[in-house]
């Protein structure tokens, strides 16, 4: 098949959702209402709660969601062929993570700007809320480990990237002050600081930097403990500061990437040479349910609910805006997620070189990346499946391959720091939440709550000596992450159903991925129990039972509500 044709269908599929499902859910399910008064403006501080142009919270909110996941998911789970990929992609985004990140961003709206977690205690229950708080805190300790190790290593396979990524700190700092300060108009300044940004890109082609060892410590460690001292000022400075007027940079860069591929593709039309379907390549789990705990991100993701209703609420500037931002970059997401999974299922057919030197093409350049599903699960192997497919899609448009390669290093690593520094900014105000929920206010302190947050995950980065020893943990991600989008679309389904609105949209997503997640996880803790890696296994059957505790909760409430419902309905006849 053509990947020209797929792309069009793709992204003609996801513009009319946006028109009329999207808008839809909206007006008749969630009922916005554009006079209502947000948390950025009632609650404002300045700090974390700001009014901002929709604009500039999309492109905060895109790069915030979006980060390494709709890259590795898909580029992985292409080995059961571009069809399956394909479909959850499509169908996932649209039906389910769309709903999954507008209604969190919703909820929370209308809740002080308050998480999902945090606001779980009204809509089901105090013990609930502490439940889901200890699984968000579970996996945004994993992100940052695991996104500072991610970086350090991007660092180490692409250092065309380093100095631009650095270089953008200043732009974006630069860039708030005009815009918040200096009230100078965001479209001009922003063209005006991608230009800029691309031009490091250019230099960082011709300057790579390599870390040196330090001190006796690989350059690894050095640049882990960096991101982390980093990763702390950033998340506690002013939100216009540093953090939205950089995702704002990244969004266009990323924008100016998906175009990039979009008229490489229209120039060279590459050929998909992945197998439409092949139900069991060698070593991988089942199809189903794993390619719905793979591919998340692109698809729906636990991880979106912590953005929409941790920082892009206490920034949004009014109901309406809403849509756009939640839904709308849901969609985006899914199209980045086409275009990964066009460039390694024809991209990579463009042409790669071995380790030997020798140029394969066609079939036999995907086969020999996913020759098995051992050869392809690795982290270096998902992300150069990516950057080389797109380098030789991006090539046919005459763009040479040193400054492509720059240009695909540096979209790697801003969108994983993206994602760094929005979950220790999360991070942060979930600690500060069990602080107050444990009545231990002392911690609920920006300075306390972030230190926490950064020092966890550095004792979990180094408790084996090397910065990698969050990846004992990793292979549960997947799954709570999936776990925590099931049971984000069940906070929302009972406040609708608390509202006496028709929960439907909402329910059956949140009973699918439920379903799907919890099969996953059972396949896990087996696999862990037959591998004796007893860690994996009671860390795995404790949040396994945390979900079913939830559920159970959640369960009672939803028969209370319909209970007091039928009652009401009683009395009147």
């Amino acid at each position: 098949m053509n990947s020209l044709f797929l792309a069009a269908i793709m992204f003609a599929a996801y513009i009319i959702a946006y028109h009329t499902y999207g808008k839809f859910v909206a007006k008749r399910i969630f009922r916005i209402n554009p006079t209502a008064i947000c948390p950025s403006e009632a609650l404002r501080d300045d700090v974390d709660f700001i009014p901002t142009n929709k604009y500039m919270l999309f492109g905060h909110h895109f790069a915030s969601i979006a980060g390494l996941g709709p890259i590795i998911g898909p580029a992985i789970a292409i080995i059961w062929g571009w069809i399956p990929a394909v479909l959850w992609v499509l169908i996932g985004s649209i039906f389910m993570g769309g709903i999954h990140d507008f209604g969190s961003l919703v909820l929370s709206l209308r809740n002080q700007g308050r998480s999902i977690g945090d606001l779980s205690k009204e809509i089901i229950g105090n013990r609930v809320r502490i439940l889901f708080l200890l699984i968000i805190f579970f996996e945004l300790l994993l992100v940052i480990a695991v996104f500072s190790l991610i970086i350090a290593m991007l660092f180490k396979l692409y250092p065309e990237s380093v100095l631009p990524v650095w270089l953008q700190i200043p732009i974006a700092v630069y860039l708030g002050y005009l815009i918040y300060v200096k009230r100078k108009s965001i479209f001009w300044l922003g063209i005006a600081a991608v230009i800029t940004m691309y031009i490091t890109i250019v230099i960082g082609a011709y300057i790579p930097v390599q870390m040196p060892a330090l001190f006796g410590l690989d350059p690894l460690v050095i640049w882990i403990i960096i991101l982390l001292i980093y990763v702390y000022i950033a998340s506690t400075l002013p939100v216009q500061t540093l953090l939205q007027p950089r995702d704002y940079i990244n969004s266009h860069q990323l924008i100016v990437a998906m175009l990039l591929l979009i008229a490489g593709i229209v120039i060279a039309r590459p050929v998909l040479v992945a197998p439409a379907l092949n139900l069991v390549p060698e070593g991988a789990p089942p199809l189903i349910p794993f390619i719905f705990v793979i591919i998340a991100c692109g698809a729906i993701s636990g991880f979106h609910s912590l953005v929409s209703s941790g920082t892009s609420s206490k920034q949004c500037d009014k109901e309406s805006s809403s849509l756009f931002i939640g839904y709308g970059g849901m969609l985006t997401e899914a199209a980045l997620a086409t275009l990964v999974i066009i460039a390694v299922a024809a991209g990579l057919g463009l042409g790669m070189t071995t380790g030997n030197g020798t140029i394969l093409t066609g079939v036999n350049a995907f086969n020999q990346h996913y020759a098995s599903w051992q050869a392809a699960s690795g982290l270096e192997a998902k992300l150069s499946a990516f950057v080389t497919g797109s380098v030789n899609i991006v090539h046919s448009i005459g763009i040479p391959k040193n400054i492509a390669v720059a240009l695909f290093g540096v979209f790697l690593v801003s969108f994983a720091a993206t994602t760094l520094d929005s979950a220790t900014r999360i991070q942060r105000y979930v600690v500060g939440e069990l602080a107050r929920a444990s009545h231990v206010k002392f911690f609920s302190g920006k300075h306390p709550a972030t230190f926490i947050a950064v020092i966890l995950a550095f004792l979990l980065a180094f408790y084996n000596g090397s910065g990698r020893g969050a990846l004992t943990l990793w292979p549960l991600f997947g799954t709570v992450n999936q776990l925590m989008a099931g049971l984000a679309l069940l906070v929302v389904s009972i406040y609708l159903i608390k509202q006496k609105i028709n929960a439907i949209f909402t329910t059956l997503p949140m009973v699918f991925v439920i379903i799907m997640t919890g099969w996953a996880m059972v396949i896990n803790v087996q696999g862990f129990y037959l591998a004796s890696n007893w860690l994996l296994f009671s860390i795995g059957l404790a949040i396994f039972g945390l979900e079913i505790w939830m559920i159970i909760e959640s369960l009672l409430v939803i028969r209370t509500a319909m209970s007091h419902s039928l009652t009401r309905i009683f009395h009147k006849q």
